[in-house]
């Protein structure tokens, strides 16, 4: 899950760079991912102190868990309409105009290339890391209820 905040926070703020370069707006998505994997972060430093100090509930993980996983569904369908949408998306754009054209040697031409089939993979990686997101929070919430349900005697055989 560091990995996912790590990728989330880089990835959007990255292109929250590249949109101010070009002047243009910001997609709501773009600090919404970044706050996404702050969030994440936090998640995981709190989880890392219930365990240490040794109060961690399993109502207390299914909760959080939970809030953490609306906003990776969110942001997992957000970014599969900007990345898949029905016209004009980042993927149609990216395969017309910069996956089917590569460019080699030492141009400026290739440096551009090599810019924007980079923001494609990025498109790419975040959208995975949604997901990973929303597995691992899923395989979260079902261990924490599982954990909820066991009783006592059910380790006193």
């Amino acid at each position: 899950m560091l990995a996912t905040a790590g990728v989330l926070i880089g990835v959007f703020a990255q292109f929250i760079v590249i949109q101010q370069h070009f002047l243009a707006g910001i997609p709501w998505i773009f600090p919404y991912g970044i706050t996404v994997g702050a969030l994440t972060v936090l998640y995981i430093l709190v989880l890392y102190y219930l365990i240490t100090s040794k109060n961690m509930l399993p109502y207390i993980v299914i909760l959080l868990s939970f809030m953490l996983w609306v906003l990776y569904l969110t942001g997992l369908i957000e970014t599969a309409i900007q990345l898949f949408g029905p016209s004009n998306s980042v993927n149609s754009n990216c395969q017309t105009y910069v996956l089917g054209r590569a460019q080699t040697g030492r141009t400026l031409n290739t440096l551009a290339y090599l810019e924007q089939a980079s923001i494609c993979e990025q498109w790419y990686a975040v959208f995975a890391f949604w997901i990973i997101g929303v597995i691992f929070l899923s395989w979260i919430i079902i261990i924490a209820f599982t954990v909820a349900n066991n009783k006592s005697s059910d380790f006193d055989e």
